[in-house]
């Protein structure tokens, strides 16, 4: 039901959808006659927002702190004995249709992933991701991300295919469940850098000491943050997906699925143990 009510609700909740909604929504009021100069001022109002966050770099401001929240991994020599790959990378049902990998502005996720693969030759790679949709049952992406690896050169009895997941606390869950990890094991958990606050959030929750391995990073820092978009659906498109992940950091915690608002780096991996979202 969480998944469903998160789902539709967010659909609405979208600063570009809503934006969107208020500009037809005043243009309808002012249509009734008593209510004309008041639809039109907010039809110039909603207008004025839309382009105003859509140029600014709100949405980057918004994001930054996500992804500098852990820093990039720096490797120490230290064994790894798997790498966590989360799905959010590839659009599976065109990557079906089209008979190849057919990649979104995540790429880094699986790019990344087959550069740790070669590094740790003797690492375990799980693969999560469902195929979930609120409108039915979509195609799985574990699967088609496998056979992808497959088909360059990547050792299939490597893989570990998750491939139930519709959500990021489902994500942590089951692959908890096929790993069953063990003390002092080390598992790299890879996924875009705004997204790792959230997926370590889960991962801790139930168990599963991950170490952070942030890709896809979206903003720049410094004085790189000021820059204005150069359209307004990019800055909105960046504004929709920060939004989106604020919105999931305060839900999980309040549902139970965090154990903390905003999660952080530990100085040392949590002891594995038994948990349940």
């Amino acid at each position: 039901m969480f998944y469903y009510v998160s789902k539709i609700a967010w659909f609405f909740a979208t600063p570009s959808n809503l934006l969107l909604s208020l500009i037809l929504l005043s243009l309808l009021v002012a249509l009734v006659r008593r209510l004309r100069g008041f639809g039109l001022g907010l039809a110039i109002v909603a207008t004025v927002a839309t382009i105003a966050l859509g140029l600014l770099p709100v949405g980057t401001f918004l994001m930054a702190p996500l992804e500098e929240r852990f820093p990039q991994f720096q490797d120490d020599g230290k064994p790894v004995d798997g790498i966590i790959l989360l799905g959010g990378a590839i659009d599976a049902s065109d990557s079906v249709a089209r008979g190849q990998i057919a990649a979104n502005e995540a790429a880094e996720r699986i790019l990344d992933t087959i550069q740790l693969a070669h590094r740790y030759p003797q690492a375990s790679i799980l693969i999560s991701g469902g195929g979930g949709t609120v409108f039915g049952d979509g195609v799985d992406e574990a699967p088609v991300v496998a056979d992808y690896f497959k088909s360059i050169g990547i050792d299939p009895t490597r893989f570990i295919i998750e491939d139930r997941s519709r959500t990021t606390a489902e994500n942590a869950l089951y692959s908890r469940a096929l790993v069953q990890p063990k003390q002092g094991e080390r598992w790299l958990l890879v996924t875009s850098a705004w997204h790792m606050p959230r997926a370590v959030g889960v991962f801790d929750k139930v168990g599963f000491p991950v170490t952070a391995y942030p890709v896809d990073f979206r903003t720049g820092g410094g004085a790189n943050n000021l820059y204005i978009f150069a359209s307004i659906s990019d800055g909105l498109r960046r504004l929709d997906v920060v939004t989106k992940e604020w919105a999931g950091l305060v839900g999980y915690y309040l549902t139970g699925r965090m154990n903390v608002l905003f999660p952080a780096p530990h100085p040392s991996p949590p002891a594995v143990g038994s948990a349940s979202l």
